[in-house]
């Protein structure tokens, strides 16, 4: 017994175990610690430019500690006597995690079309944009989290594993369609803004063109995290994907670690400051105007 689990001493060949192979301890231990600095960094960052769009950004970070600590519980644990909390706080946290760095992609696009003033430019006028891909961004994570909930809990109910797997799948098709159709409303405003720039892209305090270079490299990462989710949800418990720990890391770990640090760099959030200006600068006009 451990932690009130009964061991599964053949864990390896049974239809449900928790893992098909053993957790490793150094990783989960390693991007605990690369997930939490990531914390600790956006956190000051959002703070200090007041970016509060970015919150689901810094929450993005916190679902990933949260989940890589319960993945070194569970390594922690005997082989075969894993028990279900630390499962599923790590199945859980980290399968919604890209679902909350995808609505500050979304929402920085947004302040990229009022900073240039570029509304004329998009497909989706900019206070309707934000809002119709959050929204679509909520139900994904509502998905994916129903979906995750039933599949951590179902154990030996084969018909709850399937289901719980079927609704994860449909989370993640529809996160990648509603995250295509995102790049190419990025990609139509962009070439837009090149073809007729407005008098707002011209100031040099303005790095629009960085911002979204930023986003499209933020959003490639999302969806080859997404991909590898998908094709490994889809082969089953008994696939190659799920069953090789290596991919974790190598496809949703790592890339989604080079996601939030990627953004550090390039931080959206230093838009928070000019369109605070924007706004008092916009606002004297209408003092003068009056």
């Amino acid at each position: 017994m451990s932690g009130g689990a009964t061991c599964i001493p053949d864990w390896e060949h049974v239809s449900f175990s928790y893992y098909k192979y053993v957790p490793s301890l150094a990783a989960a231990g390693i991007f605990s610690a690369l997930f939490f600095f990531s914390l600790a960094g956006h956190t000051i960052q959002m703070i200090r430019f007041k970016a509060w769009f970015l919150t689901p950004l810094v929450l993005g970070c916190l679902f990933e500690v949260v989940g890589f600590m319960g993945r070194a519980v569970s390594a922690h644990q005997k082989a075969g006597c894993w028990t279900r909390g630390p499962y599923l706080v790590q199945t859980m946290f980290i399968l919604l995690a890209p679902a909350l760095f995808a609505a500050s992609v979304y929402m920085s696009l947004g302040r990229i079309i009022e900073i240039v003033d570029g509304e004329r430019h998009a497909i989706i006028g900019r206070r309707w944009l934000t809002k119709i891909f959050v929204i679509g961004d909520v139900i994904c994570f509502l998905l994916l989290a129903g979906g995750g909930g039933m599949l951590a809990s179902a154990k030996d109910n084969k018909s709850a594993y399937n289901a719980g797997n079927d609704i994860i799948i449909g989370g993640l098709v529809l996160q990648l369609l509603w995250f295509g159709f995102f790049v190419v409303v990025a990609l139509v405003f962009h070439r837009r803004m090149n073809l007729a720039p407005t008098a707002g892209s011209q100031r040099p305090d303005v790095r629009w063109r960085s911002y979204l270079h930023a986003l499209y490299v933020a959003s490639t990462l999302i969806i080859i995290r997404n991909v590898f989710r998908l094709v490994e949800y889809s082969e089953g418990s008994d696939g190659y994907l799920l069953s090789t720990e290596v991919f974790v890391y190598c496809l949703d770990a790592m890339p989604m670690f080079l996601l939030v640090a990627w953004l550090f760099w390039k931080y959206p959030g230093q838009m928070s400051p000019l369109l605070q200006k924007q706004s008092l600068y916009n606002d004297s006009l209408q003092e003068i105007a009056m």
